[in-house]
């Protein structure tokens, strides 16, 4: 009769299951893979194909009894870490869907919304285009490729039952307030030019007070501001390269043990 020692079984749950959990975790939570167009079965299965490739190139991993409290807390920890890398991912995704937002409302399509098939919320088309354009960019340049990446770099130099460092990943935290303002320089440019804009139609409603300003000013306004995001789509490249660079980086600092 086959048996399996605890010797045996905690060395399988220290050397396959751990890391699994650090994958299936960033796997869940990051943009593309982690969002409801990819079944929950599908993101498991990549999880195992992943932990297969990746457990036997990993360092050896520290044995721990399968059933114990170490082993739930070295598996919290590795939930937490892959959460951590995947929310970095997803507020670098969310900077373009604040900033088609900002833009939507400025040009009074604010009210154009949609159904966001990836989240299931309601976002404006503005936002929504945004989202598309940055996941194909990311796809295009294998931004993904970069986060499996520093996804297999973390098991060397954070591996599991290392430990976390709490002053590490406070400064971490400490620097991702960047999402507003990152937000507003992508659409500066183009919410200082409606400003003018609608300074333009408050002066012509100040000269001539019997126009009719909601029937000329509203449709124009939104003509003007689909004008302005076309002009505007000429730079988005460039903001893309500082943001991507500036996330992936911030990724890279994460995954470091100190």
């Amino acid at each position: 009769m086959f048996e399996l020692s605890d010797a045996q079984i905690g060395s399988w749950v220290s050397s396959f299951v751990l890391p699994l959990f650090r994958i299936a975790a960033l796997l869940m939570v990051m943009p593309i893979i982690g969002t409801q167009l990819v079944p929950t079965r599908v993101r498991l299965y990549l999880s195992l194909a992943i932990s297969v490739v990746l457990v036997p190139t990993l360092p050896p991993m520290p044995l721990v009894d399968s059933i114990s409290l170490q082993a739930f807390m070295f598996i919290a920890q590795e939930i937490l870490i892959g959460v951590m890398l995947g929310f970095v991912l997803q507020l670098f995704f969310h900077v373009f869907v604040v900033a088609g937002q900002i833009l939507a409302m400025q040009m009074g399509l604010g009210f154009a919304s949609m159904v966001d098939p990836a989240n299931g919320i309601s976002v404006p088309v503005i936002g929504q285009y945004f989202t598309m354009l940055v996941t194909l960019l990311f796809l295009a340049m294998n931004g993904h490729l970069v986060v499996f990446e520093v996804l297999a770099e973390s098991f060397l130099t954070l591996p599991p039952g290392s430990g976390l460092q709490v002053d590490h990943y406070w400064e971490i935290a400490t620097k991702l307030g960047w999402v507003m303002g990152a937000a507003l320089i992508i659409v500066l440019p183009a919410v200082t030019a409606l400003l003018v804009v609608n300074i333009a139609f408050g002066v012509m409603t100040r000269a001539a007070p019997q126009l009719n300003i909601f029937s000329i000013g509203f449709p124009l306004t939104l003509v003007l501001g689909m004008v302005i995001v076309w002009i505007s789509m000429a730079d988005i490249l460039s903001h893309y390269q500082a943001l991507a660079s500036e996330a992936l980086i911030m990724l890279r600092e994460l995954a470091r043990a100190s």
